[in-house]
């Protein structure tokens, strides 16, 4: 059979028909210059339901035509939430003994455990779950919380219904459009039609109303929240955890800002009674030990966690481990004990410190010009509200006339329309150079 690339850049057979079945979803695709040839692959059906480009990447494209515009202007980036200052001294030395060391005989290391390094699991359960009950063997090492959210939604599959918070981390949705989960998409509401989003806004305190939330197999809840940077409370992860227990639901609990909490909030799903039997975590050392580009991350899946027919879920997600994974990197590791070490983990702190100083500068400054500034307690993001405005247009004006890039709320779902999120993580003297450029904005 032969295939010819016509103008609406869709191959099709020759032989068969000159129409083509298939209309792309992304009009900036159809705009793209075309090389090569087509096979006679068909596209996965799924990704054809992903709506245009993934966010971060987005915001990056719009961020560098900007720049091309304005060669000349002084950009300050407040919009993806990338850590800023030099990992500590202590930690980076231990990742360079190692990497020295894998120079030796005596030192070099091959593959290692794909769950991860035991005392690097055994160190995670000790720092960040002492006196919960997770143990070291229930700990898996990875090279990052995003792509622990793609294992998990591949070990879970296809056939089970999921529940997000609205706004929530875009993850969460596009992974379960990939897995083929989602079902099509609305573009009246901004939705998926089999997926349930629980409104988390100002008016609700940012805690979903369970009592009218419908059922599902699967909640993916987020705390502190990105992006509205709140953490709920003990008595409503209680609610939660019953929830899920009442209707046979799996939590899937995303903490990577857990070190950022400053009140009594819980930082792990598994301080609340019962959590072990209805919940899995993931976390990271991304944000709180600036290994955005290390890479290092965990997943915490209790013994106790069972699928309907009594089968453990820590066996299957072991074998997703062992098959898609090799472990993460040694070098990695090596680094994240050092961060778990009793001088890594105050020089971290420090750090963390630094940036939620930074969000309480802009907190201030949205405030005064009487804006509805939420987060910058329990996390390193404010959002902001800009009511009858288009997230969108608020992103655009801001970029245009003060070179700050956010982030549009509505690229976290259709509750985050109205509002931009903006991130504390920054050099200091940028964070009051934005804090100004902002007021003069809109003083």
């Amino acid at each position: 059979m032969y295939y010819s690339l016509l103008s609406s850049s869709i191959c099709i057979p020759l032989a068969v028909s000159l129409q083509p079945k298939t209309t792309w979803t992304s009009t900036k695709f159809n705009n793209e210059k075309k090389v090569g040839s087509c096979t006679g692959v068909p596209r996965n059906f799924n990704m054809e339901k992903l709506q245009s480009g993934y966010l971060f990447p987005e915001i990056g494209m719009r961020e560098s035509e900007h720049t091309q515009k304005y060669p000349h202007a002084r950009l300050i980036r407040l919009g993806i939430g990338d850590t800023t200052e030099p990992i500590p001294d202590i930690i980076t030395s231990a990742m360079a003994e190692h990497v020295y060391a894998l120079s030796t005989v005596k030192g070099y290391r091959g593959y290692g455990a794909e769950q991860g390094n035991m005392e690097l699991r055994m160190a995670i359960a000790e720092t960040f779950y002492r006196d919960l009950g997770v143990k070291g063997n229930e700990v898996f090492v990875s090279d990052g919380a995003q792509c622990d959210i793609s294992r998990l939604q591949l070990l879970l599959g296809s056939n089970v219904s999921m529940a997000v918070q609205d706004p929530s981390f875009p993850a969460y949705i596009d992974c379960g459009v990939i897995v083929g989960r989602a079902g099509n998409y609305q573009e009246k509401t901004g939705t998926y039609d089999n997926i349930v989003y629980m409104k988390c806004g100002p008016e609700n305190n940012f805690f979903p109303d369970l009592s009218t939330t419908s059922r599902t197999d699967i909640i993916f809840f987020c705390s502190p929240n990105n992006p509205t940077g709140y953490a709920a409370s003990r008595q409503q992860l209680q609610q939660l955890v019953d929830f899920a227990k009442a209707n046979g639901s799996m939590i899937i609990y995303d903490s990577a800002y857990a070190a950022y909490v400053t009140d009594d909030s819980p930082r792990s799903i598994f301080e609340i009674p019962g959590a072990k039997e209805v919940a899995i975590e993931i976390s990271s050392f991304s944000k709180f030990a600036g290994f955005t580009g290390v890479r290092l991350g965990w997943t915490v899946v209790p013994e106790e966690l069972l699928y309907s027919n009594g089968f453990p879920v820590m066996k299957d997600y072991n074998r997703i481990v062992c098959t898609c994974f090799n472990g993460a990197s040694s070098v990695a590791q090596a680094g994240g004990l050092a961060c778990l070490s009793k001088e890594g983990y105050r020089a971290l702190t420090t750090v963390v410190d630094y940036y939620m100083g930074n969000a309480e500068i802009l907190v201030d400054a949205f405030s005064s010009l009487g804006l509805k500034a939420y987060g910058g307690k329990n996390a390193p993001y404010v959002w902001v509200h800009f009511p009858g405005k288009s997230s969108w247009d608020v992103f655009n004006e801001i970029l245009e006339k003060t070179h700050i890039v956010t982030i549009p709320g509505i690229g976290f779902g259709p509750g985050g329309e109205g509002y931009v999120r903006v991130s504390g993580f920054g050099h200091r003297e940028r964070i009051l150079e934005a804090s100004m450029r902002l007021k003069n904005l809109y003083k």
